[in-house]
């Protein structure tokens, strides 16, 4: 009776540590700031600062106080306060992005492999949608002081519905959650997929496939 019940708790136990909902792995100090700098060869982080060389600027940011540039083709602009732009969240396992959306602005179809994302509407009103692994489309509009949550890896999107700019905050549960857009990956990755394939995939002339694809750089 008792071997059985050590191989449930190892079941139980190894069962948590392959969970997809796990974030970034706890740090074992109190801080390690990120040496951006260095080539150095890194496992899930960057090397630390030496602690003497640490100063107050490195807690603090301002990577998310101005607006983006919404002039492109999607007119909507995505700023990062990760690790990259903000080295105290270093073994944190936190970041956050400011989403700007001109009227009609969209964010399009992406997914961040690495982190659940919480999102908050600070002005404006949103579709904000996913798409599940049973490929149900989840969506409602999300209205300003509203929030959203997108489970960990799944595709979804923002879309301005307003007439006036909108403003999300975004954060989630990794230092650097990854970003995979899925029309720029698709059709203007480099090198190219073949249009052979992605006209395959959707079920579309290879024609139809090289004119997104100039849009995107291929």
């Amino acid at each position: 009776m008792e071997s059985v019940a050590r191989l449930f708790l190892f079941l139980c136990f190894a069962l948590f540590l392959l969970s997809p909902c796990r974030s970034d792995p706890d740090p074992l100090q109190d801080f390690c700031v990120a040496n951006l700098q260095t080539s150095d060869v890194t496992v899930d982080g960057f090397p630390c600062k030496q602690t003497s060389s640490v100063v107050s600027d490195d807690f603090f940011s301002t990577a998310l106080s101005k607006a983006g540039n919404t002039d492109n083709i999607f007119s909507s602009n995505v700023t990062s306060a990760d690790v990259r732009s903000f080295p105290g969240l270093n073994t944190l396992g936190l970041s956050m992005n400011r989403v700007d959306f001109a009227p009609g602005g969209l964010n399009p179809p992406h997914s961040h492999p690495r982190a659940t994302e919480l999102g908050l509407v600070l002005h404006g009103q949103l579709l904000v949608g996913f798409i599940s692994t049973s490929n149900v489309f989840y969506s409602k509009i999300v209205n300003e002081g509203e929030n959203f949550v997108i489970p960990r890896g799944l595709v979804h999107f923002q879309y301005n519905m307003g007439k006036e700019k909108a403003l999300a905050i975004t954060t989630f549960n990794s230092q650097l959650p990854g970003v995979v857009v899925a029309p720029l990956t698709l059709f203007g990755s480099k090198p190219a997929i073949p249009s052979e394939v992605l006209a395959k995939a959707f079920q579309v002339d290879q024609q139809v496939v090289n004119q997104i694809k100039s849009k995107f750089g291929n």
